[in-house]
């Protein structure tokens, strides 16, 4: 099971992140990110799978594949500055940390107004 693989990086991660903390800060921070980095690169072939099992199920209903683009580009954003946001406060940097995350949240947003407007035009038609 893949989790156990990932679960045991991380716990080991962690543990040396807290040893070497107390000597080399600066280290421990980039021991911590080198973690996240391989964790994402084991989970990698899943979230491929993911979008091309999205994209097919897309092309099978008849829904506009930009769409699905969108969404998956969104939920990407979503990922990137939660972790980002998570780096910046493991190197005790919490406003960073919060600040990358609102802006990752507006930029979900503005990415998120085409898909709003057709949902709305959508429903426009079903009524009228």
């Amino acid at each position: 099971m893949q989790i156990l693989q990932i679960a045991g990086l991380g716990l080991a991660a962690a543990v040396l992140v807290v040893v070497v903390r107390k000597e080399r800060p600066e280290m421990a921070m980039l021991l911590a990110l080198a973690a996240g980095v391989i964790v994402f690169l084991v989970i990698l072939p899943q979230i491929a799978e993911v979008v091309r099992l999205l994209e097919e199920l897309a092309v099978r209903a008849h829904i506009n594949v930009l769409f699905i683009t969108d969404i998956l580009k969104i939920i990407g954003i979503a990922y990137l500055a939660e972790f980002a946001g998570q780096i910046c406060r493991d190197a005790g940097q919490e406003s960073i940390g919060s600040r990358v995350e609102m802006a990752g949240k507006v930029i979900i947003l503005v990415l998120a107004i085409p898909i709003i407007s057709a949902v709305l035009d959508m429903f426009l038609k079903i009524l009228y």
